[in-house]
């Protein structure tokens, strides 16, 4: 890649033209361009056999590449990643991809997750493509928590925080849970919950109940460790991957692509990769693209990723949304989309007043 500056600074007028109208029409087609049918867009009167000698040098560069023989050119990754860097124009959020995400984000009820799954799906549907959003970690103290009984079988956890969040989370009690014991469970975490943040308390509760374990009805015990380890599994503790749209992923894929991209999925759902996805947005402030297999975390399928921190109060990174598709997104409208939402979802955060 450090080499794709002096590529582009090497080619005259009209080999950059021939790039940008192949690059262009690929993305706006998704399948290989030929020379007659660039004839027909260039500014200045070439014959095809001039432009098939362009697209030769431009292959012979690097830059373009063909399915076979017979067929038109299309992008390589290197071509794509310098098409990215230095033809590509950007232009403003257009005002109707702007107004949904507006509506979408326009919501009242200080949810901050429900308010994040409205941003996957908004990005999904704007883009066609799979979009990732990840939430922050939830750093505020913990103010109350109720176990509630469900079904012999399920059970709610009710976690409020001290700035007014609220989250439920279901999970698997031991057996034999009977309401004493689960009002026995609250009545001992919210001992030791005021005050501090869900990673504190669980360290708490685990010192706490290793010394108080014959004091505490072991049906307690069992419970609290249940919800623990719900806890730190979760979003209540840990940052969270939303995705959104796989079908549209799925539909965009040719054949061969499918099973790759079902592993990604598979992966994602697994949320291996939801520190390696923070560390790629946290390396720069910005909207950042990944073609390929310059990302290590979607390599495997084929396609390219748009990805963009978004910021609280204090300017710090604390989460990121993206979107992943074909090589052949549409990268100049993709891009301020992903930009607008990163900085909407920051501010939102940062000030939910402004919501």
């Amino acid at each position: 890649m450090t080499d794709e500056p002096n590529i582009l600074a090497e080619l005259n007028e009209r080999s950059r033209e021939v790039f940008r109208r192949v690059v262009e029409a690929y993305l706006a087609s998704g399948g290989p361009v030929g020379s007659r049918s660039l004839t027909r867009t260039m500014s200045e009167k070439v014959s095809a056999a001039t432009i098939r000698n362009v697209m030769q040098d431009l292959e012979y560069l690097g830059l373009l590449g063909s399915p076979h023989i017979s067929a038109g050119r299309m992008p390589t990754q290197l071509g794509l990643r310098m098409f990215v860097d230095g033809l590509m124009e950007l232009g403003n959020v257009a005002e109707d991809d702007r107004e949904k995400i507006d509506a979408t984000l326009g919501g009242k009820d200080g949810d901050v997750s429900v308010l994040l799954e409205r941003v996957g799906s908004a990005l999904s549907g704007l883009t066609h493509g799979a979009s990732l959003v990840l939430a922050p970690k939830r750093e505020a103290p913990i103010r109350h928590i109720e176990f509630v009984s469900l079904a012999p079988d399920r059970a709610l956890v009710v976690l409020v925080f001290g700035d007014g969040h609220v989250e439920n989370r279901v999970f698997v009690p031991p057996q034999g849970q009977t309401p004493s014991s689960m009002r026995e469970a609250a009545n001992f975490v919210n001992a030791l919950a005021a005050g501090r943040t869900l990673a504190e308390l669980r360290q708490s509760l685990r010192t706490e109940i290793a010394s108080r374990r014959q004091e505490i009805d072991s049906l307690a015990a069992e419970l609290v460790e249940s919800g623990l380890a719900v806890w730190g599994a979760g979003s209540g503790g840990e940052e969270r991957l939303i995705v959104r749209g796989r079908a549209n992923l799925l539909d965009a894929a040719s054949e061969e692509d499918l099973e790759r991209i079902r592993i990604l999925f598979d992966d994602l759902e697994r949320k291996r990769d939801i520190v390696d996805f923070l560390q790629l947005a946290e390396e720069g402030e910005g909207v950042r693209i990944f073609i390929g297999s310059e990302n290590k975390l979607f390599s495997l399928s084929g396609s390219s990723l748009v990805v963009s921190p978004y910021m609280n109060a204090d300017r710090r990174i604390i989460g990121a949304v993206g979107v992943i598709g074909p090589t052949r997104l549409n990268y100049g409208r993709i891009v301020p989309i992903v930009d607008y939402t990163a900085q909407l979802v920051g501010r939102l955060l940062s000030d939910p007043g402004k919501g």
